[in-house]
């Protein structure tokens, strides 16, 4: 029934992150705004449905074509940092205590 949802082609303007959850692409938008990095949003959420995972509820963040390199390394570094975040909550050796 379904083929993939795809990122719509929109003149000057690429698609940098996919997710199947509005507020995860709302702070990646307001990450990049804070980089003086332009963007917006399109959300293929179907609103007559409560669905937030699948093809049927995609959003996407979009950049000025000129801008991707910057915010697809800003979203690259902003990932890894919340990856060294998460690791910090655990212990690094099996004596160490939590």
């Amino acid at each position: 029934m379904f083929k993939g949802s795809k990122p719509n082609k929109i003149d000057n303007w690429v698609c940098v992150l996919e997710r199947g959850t509005e507020y995860e692409v709302e702070l990646a938008k307001s990450y990049l705004s804070s980089l003086k990095i332009p963007s917006n949003i399109l959300s293929k959420r179907d609103s007559s449905y409560s669905l937030n995972i699948g093809e049927m509820s995609m959003v996407y963040l979009y950049v000025p074509v000129e801008f991707e390199k910057k915010a697809r390394k800003a979203l690259r570094q902003l990932d890894e940092s919340e990856i060294d975040e998460d690791d910090d909550d655990f212990p690094k050796d099996e004596n160490e205590e939590i």
